[in-house]
């Protein structure tokens, strides 16, 4: 099988990447595509692909604007993080979609599927799809701007474990444990990021679903969370939070 993935953040394109050669061993990645151009550009070209992987959302626009510049009759799995009651129709309409971040599981069943149906094509309209994905959402951030010495970087969401106070400084700690100062408030941050996937666990931080190792019975019918990457910090949810982080926990997209 031979695959092309359209997706613009790097960790999500490794992470996708890794899935798919656990999934199906001798997979080919013919190319990873960052942005509406580059993809239009490479199509045009009319490679031997046998399915595209594409994020909805790219560094240039939606991935759908693709279709309107260039002729697409592969078939397509949508990597997207809205909900699935948003996005119903495109199952019924014989498109596929996955919910960011990538499960293995629902990976297997995408991929079953696209063998079961040989080469199943768009039935829905460019407009028809552009109906399904403007229900009314919040807008989260997706990235965020740090400096190192003299130099800026951007770090996405994804790339975050969680966030921490320390005194006036918040502090932005990744999944590979670097640490950045943020111009943000953790009250700012509850704002401007996706609950589903961020939680304030205590006045002092906010954790991201994929940095919480286990939660552990404490104390006073309270929660100690484990990190990953550690914290210095002992990190406690109240007994009377305990039910909302727990739910949290169990509905993350």
């Amino acid at each position: 099988m031979k695959v092309a993935v359209i997706e613009d953040e790097k960790l999500a394109q490794r992470e996708i990447i890794e899935l798919l050669k656990q999934v199906v061993p001798g997979i080919e990645i013919l190319t990873c595509l960052t942005s509406v151009a580059e993809s239009v550009a490479w199509l045009r070209d009319q490679p031997e692909v046998d399915l595209l992987l594409m994020d909805i959302a790219l560094s240039d626009g939606q991935s759908f604007e693709i279709f309107e510049q260039v002729s697409v009759d592969t078939p397509v799995i949508f990597l997207t993080a809205y909900d699935e009651y948003a996005l119903r129709a495109f199952r019924v309409n014989s498109i596929d979609y996955l919910l960011k971040p990538v499960e293995e599981s629902e990976l297997r069943r995408a991929l079953d599927k696209y063998r079961k149906m040989g080469r199943p094509q768009l039935t829905l309209s460019l407009d028809d799809i552009r109906a399904i994905t403007k229900v009314d959402r919040p807008v989260y951030k997706e990235r965020f701007i740090v400096r190192v010495g003299d130099v800026y970087r951007h770090i996405s969401t994804e790339e975050v474990a969680y966030f921490y106070a320390d005194e006036k400084v918040v502090w932005l700690v990744t999944h590979k444990k670097n640490k950045y100062i943020l111009d943000h408030t953790l009250n700012e941050l509850e704002t401007l990021l996706d609950t589903r996937r961020f939680f304030r666990a205590t006045r002092k931080y906010m954790v991201s679903i994929r940095a919480v190792e286990h939660a552990a019975k404490y104390f006073n019918s309270r929660l100690k969370l484990t990190l990953s990457p550690p914290s210095d910090d002992e990190i406690l949810i109240s007994r009377v939070r305990v039910p909302e982080f727990l739910d949290w926990m169990a509905h993350h997209p």
